[in-house]
């Protein structure tokens, strides 16, 4: 009774969903986010028109490069040393600024920021610390859209569909949400897709060694290596798992031989505890920002002990049907899209900014749907990918709703992968498959 309602909703979002229209909405989407931004922006002194520190979480970064300059490499990890740091470079406030932007001394006094980050994080952006904090943010922002739209730029001609449409992906990629708030963060997100679009290339050029390097050094976001292993493993897919843990254990180490043993066990200890330090630093209405499974049961649930449950058991359920596309002979487009969709899905801790690594999946999927137009699944993952493009966007909605409406579509698209790749057309293995 249900399959005949959705297979007819699919059919009129297809008749609906013109290349025209999709177009006038990439157009509006991009002119009404980063109008807001530049409005909002537009204010002199350090804080925005809503009264927030411009830039605020790369002050964590700039706060640790200032710290390994002045030899306190130690004070990393020290949450009071860190907040002092950020007090001096927050100017005073003077009567002479407009009332509506003047803050509470107490606001700038309790700011918690903390470092979440491994040291080596620090070390890359010591480089910023001869500029002010205003102007190294600016700098990181510019090298984030480089980053990022370089990275589109890569994979885009990888996609020979896509190729006669560069015009409409240059305007979706600027009009993607989570793009959005990576800029007004000031996040360090795009060097997490830098590392998933170098994965991609290195997958593509048939180096899945390589792949797992590039994964691995992803253990300075570690959160992001809590499926992709587990799926790695499950699949047996030997060769980009090895590679994963050299990466990301080179990293680590040289972090050791530089900064020595005592600020690796603060690094690591302030991370067992990490939920003590977030408790006291976000704020309650921070789920809505977040777009993965844990947030998504924490909102829906009220029992926390409960909604931690199901968060573990439906992680389990996503890398186990992760693991089975990856280990089938689907084409690399749709496995490396279940990859990023699982490692998004299972992510404990990712918000809005973060989804960026999903613009390489959007990408293949959509080359995907456009080559195959006669197979019985591209509808259905058009308007999934569609959708896993613009939800983002209403995350805030979820707050009155308790329901983060990006999440579901995500595991669906998930589903869609693994149904695609369990059909008889993709039983037998193909040169992209990990497994020959």
């Amino acid at each position: 009774m249900i399959r005949p309602w959705i297979e007819s909703g699919v059919t009129w979002f297809e008749k609906w969903l013109t290349p025209r229209r999709l177009r006038a909405q990439a157009i509006v989407l991009a002119l009404c986010l980063w109008g807001v931004c530049a409005v909002d922006f537009a204010t002199p002194g350090p804080f925005d028109r809503a009264g927030n520190i411009k830039f605020q979480d790369f002050l964590p970064l700039y706060v640790s490069a200032q710290l390994i300059t002045q030899g306190r490499a130690t004070e990393l990890y020290n949450q009071q040393a860190t907040a002092d740091a950020m007090q001096t470079l927050i100017p005073p406030l003077t009567n002479r600024e407009p009332a509506r932007r003047v803050l509470p001394n107490p606001v700038l006094r309790n700011l918690v920021l903390p470092n979440l980050y491994g040291p080596q994080v620090g070390l890359f952006f010591v480089p910023l610390v001869r500029f002010s904090f205003p102007v190294a943010a600016r700098v990181w922002v510019v090298a984030s859209l480089l980053i990022f739209f370089t990275s589109v730029y890569l994979v885009w001609e990888s996609c020979p569909a896509l190729l006669s449409h560069f015009g409409m992906v240059a305007i979706s990629a600027l009009a993607f949400p989570p793009l959005f708030h990576l800029v007004v963060r000031c996040q360090l997100s795009a060097l997490v897709l830098a590392c998933f679009t170098a994965a991609f290339l290195a997958f593509r050029a048939d180096s899945s060694w390589l792949a797992g390097i590039a994964l691995g050094f992803l253990v300075f976001k570690p959160q992001f290596l809590v499926a992709i292993p587990l799926v790695f493993l499950l699949s047996h897919a030997w060769k980009p798992l090895a590679g994963l843990i050299v990466g990301s254990s080179a990293q680590l180490a040289l972090a050791r031989i530089y900064f020595g043993p005592t600020v690796m066990h603060a690094y690591f200890d302030t991370m067992w505890h990490m939920s003590r330090v977030i408790d006291a630093a976000e704020l309650s209405l921070a789920p809505i920002q977040m777009h993965s499974l844990r947030s998504f049961w924490t909102l829906l649930i009220p029992w926390p002990e409960a909604g931690l449950g199901l968060y573990i058991l439906s992680s389990i359920a996503v890398v186990v049907t992760a693991a089975a596309v990856w280990k089938s002979s689907s084409p690399l487009a749709l496995r490396f899209s279940a990859l990023t969709a699982a490692a998004v899905l299972v992510n404990p801790h990712l918000f809005v900014y973060d989804l960026v690594v999903l613009a390489p999946a959007l990408l293949l999927l959509t080359d995907w749907t456009l080559t195959n137009a006669d197979h019985p699944s591209s509808p259905t993952l058009r308007l999934l990918t569609y959708l896993a493009f613009v939800l983002p966007l209403f995350g805030p909605l979820s707050r009155w709703t308790h329901v983060q409406l990006s999440v579901p579509v995500f595991f669906v698209l998930l589903w869609m992968l693994w149904r695609n790749s369990a059909t008889p057309s993709h039983k037998l293995a193909t040169n992209e498959s990990p497994v020959v």
